[in-house]
């Protein structure tokens, strides 16, 4: 203890035997911890700009459902349709019952609706089901965001939303009706969900591994998070050293976790653990003192006040700097016997601590401070309205008002340096980087340590010569230890695989070398999902960021089709104020401008981004997007499908299992997509096997069901020279020579026989590299593309477009012919042919777009 304290004082990072040390001081030593720690909550508010301060939030409690899949064995919260029948009560609050509280709320001054509810009840409930169909909503969360924006739009309130466990794309639904979210993580010990008689068993949700990837999906999706944990329910101090320790990593990776609450566990009647003990107030000091300790200055540590018995001394000795929501309105429904303190009493006693109490918002000032992407830009007027200019807290003489809550307006308009298209190939980029190069991606150094683990290749021993025999005989039987044994080849075992490989594609599609004259059209490059590969993603600011307008978007079309263009291919960052509905603006613009171009559009992450922007499901938004003119999509996002790798490679993209979900109901609409692999980063041979198998049982399974599916697999070798994870450090530069050609001959073997159709890049491996290609099974060559961007921004040095010439050119290196297609691999139309054939298929001089 005595070594511990003495570390503390000195400001020596704890370790976790320390910290469990710590928590179990007491006395004199507990006197000592808390003067630590509150020296460092000290220095974290004057680094802040408000010194001596502590905040709140002047909220309402609106419980929207009581009903919970969950039966944690301490909560009086939660309880049955059958007990809310009998007092009289719906399975959820009516939208009047909502706003009813909302508004006397709001004529109190209170800006914090605070939705609290039992986590998917309707998985559980029939009586909840029901009453979700009978009044027109999907799930929980659908009636929880209709709620929420009825509440800004009626009351001007903000929402804080306590949903319980989330999905990433829960997360993006939710994410455009408020500004912040919260589950409290509670612990790490998962015996305590485990075990028969533990507090959390029979909970699904509450099991630990769980509600860490919330914590982290939230990060992930740049949303304001709150969590924190509860002490006394049976963990051991290191137990509780533990959880605090996990919410530090989560922290350092994202710098997304706004307020951390350490929570005492106070038994209650009716409950499993009515007799169990309290958790004392010496304890709960120690924790606040400890979380200080470990989670810093910069954290924002918080503990309720109407849980400490009047001890408020004792815990802003320990180092809070928050007191949480408190409601002169109503009750803490969590904590229904413990009434919150009086605004008066609790500013008062904290007066008498030597500090001054001050109102924020359920948003804190750092958050509002970083605005996007933190902050949706259909929030910021209803944040704005109640905020206090210079120091992000609450206005408090401010009453919220109603306020819609709608798309940016104008939908799309042109901005920026939109001649990016042209100018890459002649001027390049401003800079080898964004300006907010240091944060947008989350924290490097914890990346570095997360890359680690995966980064080291294997060694493989398998026999190459079985191997190969078995895929020259029946690639379909190819064990995956065998398979990795050839992705691992090189010399003439690798001479060997291409051979078998070529041969392969020969017996499938022939000699023809196909192609598609086609252009490229990147309608915006703002984007702050954090893809940490990605050197074309802007900040809105940044020099080099532009958005198109929908008519640039036609106009460009336009000018491809005088040309021969068959396809456009329309991909954009995820801008922060593209309506969910700018998609379909996009679509039908093209389809009225040039009906016979095939519009080939908007990733699996734009389709994810436009359902959660409209409230739609992903099933829905594309059913809207193919009436509205959308053909196929592109299978781009994809990057490797493990989530190991992909959260390295990226902050907020979507899971590979959200992948999967909007390819494969793609694919059941009859809209076709492509397929494809980002290789060469921080992956290893093993990540590409199962990327290649994940592909081969979606096709699979979408002929067995009579659906057309895939209709090619592209490899994207990835582009280092200015990509964010490589700039950093992590990545390496590249794929070599031969992981090129395993990759693509092991693409024809693993994908046959679903997937015929294997691309080879031009513009990321240049002429002689895509015709060595073509020699390792490969049998395409994508598009003449007209404009490129995204690679030319990262570093590619071949170029934004090729002309059919340049094309034939390449097959004629390979020794093979070359033929035109269409996107779905069909004969090109004679008419199309004789316009290509006369502009070598590319504008004349990329002719500049009239704004």
């Amino acid at each position: 203890m005595r070594r511990a304290l003495r570390r503390a004082r000195d400001g020596v990072s704890l370790d976790a035997t320390e910290a469990a040390v710590l928590l179990q001081a007491r006395g004199d030593a507990l006197r000592d911890l808390t003067a630590s720690a509150a020296r460092i909550r000290d220095a974290g508010l004057a680094a802040a700009g408000r010194p001596g301060t502590l905040t709140y939030s002047k909220k309402v409690f609106i419980p929207l459902t009581r009903l919970c899949r969950d039966r944690c064995h301490y909560c009086t919260f939660v309880t049955v349709p059958g007990r809310l029948r009998r007092a009289g009560h719906g399975m959820y609050l009516t939208p009047d019952e909502v706003l009813d509280i909302a508004r006397q709320g709001a004529a109190m001054g209170c800006k914090e609706a605070l939705f609290t509810l039992g986590d998917r009840p309707e998985d559980r409930w029939p009586e909840a089901r029901e009453w979700l169909d009978a009044h027109g909503y999907d799930d929980t969360l659908a009636y929880l965001r209709a709620m929420a924006i009825r509440v800004l739009e009626e009351t001007g309130m903000l929402p804080h939303l306590n949903p319980g466990v989330l999905t990433w794309s829960d997360f993006q639904r939710l994410k455009p009706v408020a500004p912040s979210m919260g589950m409290m993580l509670e612990t790490t010990a998962t015996r305590l969900w485990s075990e028969p008689g533990g507090p959390h068993h029979g909970s699904p949700d509450k099991e630990p591994a769980v509600r860490l990837r919330v914590l982290h999906d939230a990060g992930r999706s740049n949303v304001p998070f709150t969590s924190g944990i509860l002490i006394g329910i049976g963990e051991t101090h290191e137990e509780r050293a533990d959880a605090l320790f996990e919410l530090r990593r989560i922290q350092r990776a994202y710098h997304g976790v706004q307020e951390v609450i350490v929570q005492n566990f106070r038994a209650k009647p009716d409950t499993a653990m009515r007799g169990a003990p309290d958790a004392e107030l010496q304890e709960l000091a120690a924790c606040i003192a400890v979380a200080r300790h470990i989670l810093g200055p910069d954290a924002r540590i918080q503990a309720p006040p109407n849980l400490v018995d009047a001890q408020y001394a004792l815990m802003i000795g320990a180092g809070i700097d928050d007191w949480g929501g408190v409601s002169p309105l109503t009750p803490d429904h969590v904590n229904p016997e413990r009434p919150w303190p009086q605004l008066d009493e609790l500013a008062a006693r904290t007066a008498e601590a030597g500090f001054h109490l001050r109102e924020r918002l359920t948003v804190y000032p750092e958050f509002i401070a970083r605005g996007e992407p933190w902050l949706d830009p259909r929030l910021l007027p209803h944040v704005a309205a109640l905020v206090e200019d210079g120091t992000g807290l609450a206005r408090e003489d401010a009453r919220p008002t109603g306020l819609p809550w709608q798309e940016p307006d104008p939908v799309l308009s042109s901005s920026g340096r939109t001649d990016l298209h042209r100018t890459i190939d002649t001027e390049g980029r401003t800079t080898d980087r964004r300006d907010d190069f240091d944060a947008v991606y989350g924290d490097w150094d914890a990346l570095r340590e997360q890359a680690a683990s995966g980064a080291a290749p294997e060694r493989i021993d398998g026999d190459v010569s079985a191997a190969l025999r078995q895929a020259a005989d029946d690639p379909t039987r190819l064990t995956d230890d065998q398979a990795l044994t050839l992705l691992h080849a090189d010399g003439a075992p690798l001479d060997a695989l291409c051979n078998i490989a070529d041969d392969l594609r020969r017996s499938v599609v022939g000699d023809d070398v196909t192609y598609i004259v086609t252009r490229n059209i990147n309608f915006t490059n703002v984007c702050y999902t954090g893809c940490r590969f990605c050197a074309f993603a802007q900040r809105r600011t940044d020099a080099d960021a532009y958005t198109l307008s929908v008519e640039q978007v036609a106009e460009r079309a336009a000018q491809a089709w005088e040309v021969g263009a068959v396809e456009v291919c329309m991909q954009g960052g995820i801008h922060p104020d593209l309506p969910g509905t700018a998609y379909f603006d996009i679509a039908r613009a093209v389809k009225t401008r040039v009906p016979g171009m095939h519009v080939h559009a908007f990733s699996p992450m734009e389709v994810v981004n436009g359902a959660a922007r409209t409230g739609m499901s992903v099933r829905d938004w594309l059913t809207a997007a193919k009436e509205a003119g959308l053909d196929s999509i592109p299978g781009t996002a994809a990057e490797i499908l493990d989530d190991e790798v992909r959260w390295v490679l990226t902050k907020g993209k979507l899971p590979a299992a959200t992948w999967r979900e909007v390819i494969t109901t793609a694919h059941e609409l009859g809209i076709r997509s492509s397929s494809t692999m980002m290789y060469g980063h921080v992956d290893q041979p093993r990540h590409w096997l199962g990327h290649l198998r994940t592909l081969a049982d979606i096709q699979r399974t979408a002929l067995d069901k009579g659906v057309a599916g895939f209709t090619e697999f592209v490899t994207l070798p990835f582009i280092h020279t200015n990509a964010p994870v490589y700039l950093a450090g992590i990545a390496r530069p590249g794929p070599t020579l031969r992981d090129n050609r395993a990759v693509t001959a092991m693409a024809r073997l693993l994908l046959h026989p679903y997937i015929r159709n294997i691309q080879t890049s031009w513009v990321k491996l240049g002429t002689d590299g895509a015709a060595q290609m073509l020699r390792s099974g490969a049998n395409d060559l994508g598009g003449t593309l007209m404009e490129e961007t995204i690679s030319r921004m990262a570093g590619s040095r071949y170029g934004s477009y090729r002309s059919v010439r340049d094309l034939a050119a390449i097959a004629d290196v390979a020794g093979r012919p070359a033929r035109p297609r269409t996107t779905l691999y069909g004969a090109v139309p004679e008419e199309r042919q004789r316009a290509a054939t006369a502009s070598d298929g590319h504008l004349p001089e990329l002719l500049p777009v009239v704004d």
